[in-house]
């Protein structure tokens, strides 16, 4: 099997690495396909994404993705928008759950933040009017509206979930968020097994941090998703150790939604946690299922156990120790 593997800058190199050793021992074998992108494709190509990088998840499909750097208020477009945006991955999946052996304030945190991954702010579609004047145009398409609603009761469906909600504010953004939530009434007209909220996101965020226990598939535009799939990686110890997946009709991209950290790169202290269960959503996809439930089980014992975690962690190990205990916990 052939997928597309994409290092990423910083720490990225050393969680994929990880990644990649934890799928070599659970029994898979993948012929890695290594593209560019980030910081070390710019300065080699002149380009953070390359098209090549683009071309290759084209031909095999399936790719995953460690951080990349985007630089703050200049420089490149995010690698991140782009890439969703030039492969249609109008899906961004988040699964957040209580872990064990993880210290929070909630217990029994299970539930999916379906994100839509291509309109709203993130177009991107920015212009200065006057000096001093610039203006962001938040687009709101039905297409784009109704095909992540749905996608969203689909996921709820065939994951035995039975509550949706849809976060909007169509109280102020009368126009953008009114015809989201039209279309999101219309999509759940369709499924009247699965009960279904409209809930304004600023409500939604509260409700969140009072119980988030009460939710199970959460659905929004891209700005509210971006915020709210963080927000709820925190009730349940962080970006660390939450997974990611954006996916299209044809293509689908795995990927650690954290930060590539530069001040630890090539330290050897990163957690790969996260980029792990990003890969256990993809041997899920490819129809691993078997492989993926036995990595996924394996980071749970060793959260469990407390053995050989990194310092975010509680721990006092590093990549290659957290590494070789999810290796050796693997059944």
């Amino acid at each position: 099997m052939k997928l597309v593997l994409i290092a990423g800058d910083g720490i990225g190199p050393e969680v994929t690495a990880a990644a990649c050793q934890v799928i070599e021992a659970a029994g898979v074998h993948i012929d890695w396909i290594r593209a560019d992108a980030g910081l070390g494709a710019a300065e080699h190509y002149g380009e953070p994404l390359p098209e090549a990088t683009l071309d290759l998840i084209r031909t095999h499909r399936v790719a995953l993705k460690g951080p990349c750097t985007t630089p703050v208020g200049k420089g490149f477009r995010s690698i991140n928008v782009r890439l969703r945006q030039g492969l249609d991955l109008y899906a961004s999946v988040r699964p957040v759950r209580s872990l064990p052996g993880i210290r929070t304030p909630f217990d029994h945190v299970d539930l999916i933040v379906v994100r839509e991954n291509t309109e709203g702010l993130y177009a991107g579609l920015e212009h200065q009017v006057v000096p001093g004047v610039v203006e962001s145009l938040r687009v709101i398409t039905r297409t784009a509206a109704e095909r992540i609603v749905r996608f969203a009761f689909e996921l709820a469906r065939h994951s035995g979930r039975h509550r949706v909600t849809f976060c909007h504010k169509a109280d102020v953004m009368r126009l953008t968020d009114g015809l989201f939530l039209d279309c999101a009434r219309a999509v759940a007209d369709e499924f009247p097994f699965i009960t279904f909220d409209e809930t304004p996101v600023d409500n939604v965020c509260l409700q969140l941090a009072l119980d988030p226990t009460q939710y199970d598939v959460l659905v929004m535009e891209n700005l509210f998703g971006d915020v709210i799939s963080d927000l709820c990686a925190g009730l349940v110890g962080g970006l660390g150790v939450v997974p990611g997946a954006n996916l299209g009709s044809r293509y689908a991209v795995f990927e650690a939604v954290h930060g590539s950290a530069p001040d630890i790169a090539g330290k050897g202290l990163a957690n790969p946690i996260a980029v792990i269960r990003s890969a256990v959503m993809m041997l899920d996809h490819v129809g691993e299922r078997a492989a993926a439930a036995r990595i996924e089980n394996a980071v749970l014992r060793t959260l469990q156990a407390g053995i050989g975690l990194t310092r975010d962690l509680g721990g006092d190990g590093n990549t290659a120790t957290i590494t070789a205990q999810i290796i050796k916990n693997l059944e």
